[in-house]
């Protein structure tokens, strides 16, 4: 099931209505006399600083000349952004960044997850993730038992009833990479192996001897909403980037079918993993 987030889903309604009113050539101060308010509000409303009410959603996109099968989408996704934040127990240890990306995560219906140096915290046991979280100069030391335990609470993404459709690829170094001692790498590829036979779920091992591929300039992420347009995100040292423009996004869609066609089999990647277990 969906897991919400009142935050993420103001972000993403926000980024909606800046989409369209950019793509109407609507400035910000015409919309606002559309709706009769201060154009500070319409910034807050297109950031999601404030909650936007599907009646002013509806007058604003009409306003756009949005067809009326999207004015009810995106007000279908309004009324249902009054909830609680599934992460909220563990707000005093996640970055804001981090935040604004495990909300989209909870309300996205699928992922695409490209990797080049560490496996991806959905698929992450929690003797790999404490061994990565050690080594990291982002978690305080103090912190560092309550962020595995987040880690693996997103994991909960993929078990649940409607649960996210998860396609990752990896490069074929990061099981080969020692994170934790033996004991932890071997739990972690017997788990990673066991995960990548679930429905939900494909494992991609980009084997090295490919050579060059599409996303040499490092690891992205893709996510896809049913009531929203899709997302871009490549996370940085320490911050994110989200990528909103929908052919910058669709470019790095691209970028992950190239790397799905040159990764191993579902089956042979499965084998690549089991192979190196002791």
């Amino acid at each position: 099931m969906e897991r919400s987030d009142p935050s993420a889903l103001r972000w993403l309604i926000g980024n909606e209505l800046r989409h369209y009113r950019t793509e109407a050539g609507e400035t910000v101060a015409s919309a606002a006399r559309a709706l009769g308010c201060s154009a500070a509000k319409i910034t807050h409303l297109e950031t999601g600083r404030y909650q936007q009410q599907p009646d002013e959603m509806s007058t604003l996109l009409i306003h756009y000349g949005v067809a009326r099968h999207d004015i009810d989408r995106l007000t279908s996704l309004a009324a249902s952004s009054n909830s609680h934040t599934w992460w909220a127990p563990w707000a005093n240890v996640v970055p804001d960044w981090l935040k604004t990306f495990v909300g989209l995560e909870g309300i996205a219906c699928s992922e695409f997850i490209y990797m080049p140096l560490v496996l991806p915290g959905l698929l992450q046991t929690a003797g790999y993730a404490a061994a990565l979280t050690s080594a990291s100069v982002r978690v305080r030391t103090d912190h560092s038992e309550r962020f595995v335990n987040f880690r693996l609470a997103r994991q909960q993404r993929l078990l649940a009833e409607d649960s996210l459709r998860l396609t990752a690829v990896l490069e074929e170094s990061i099981l080969d990479r020692p994170v934790g001692d033996r004991e932890v790498m071997n739990e972690q590829l017997r788990q990673l192996a066991s995960t990548a036979r679930r429905d939900n779920v494909d494992i991609r091992v980009l084997p090295t001897r490919a050579g060059p591929h599409a996303a040499l300039s490092g690891g992205f992420t893709v996510l896809n909403f049913a009531q929203a347009q899709s997302i871009g995100y490549i996370e940085l040292q320490d911050g994110a980037v989200y990528i909103q423009n929908q052919e910058q996004v669709a470019d790095y869609t691209r970028s992950g079918e190239r790397l799905l066609s040159t990764a191993l089999s579902p089956d042979d990647s499965v084998a690549a993993i089991e192979e190196r277990i002791d």
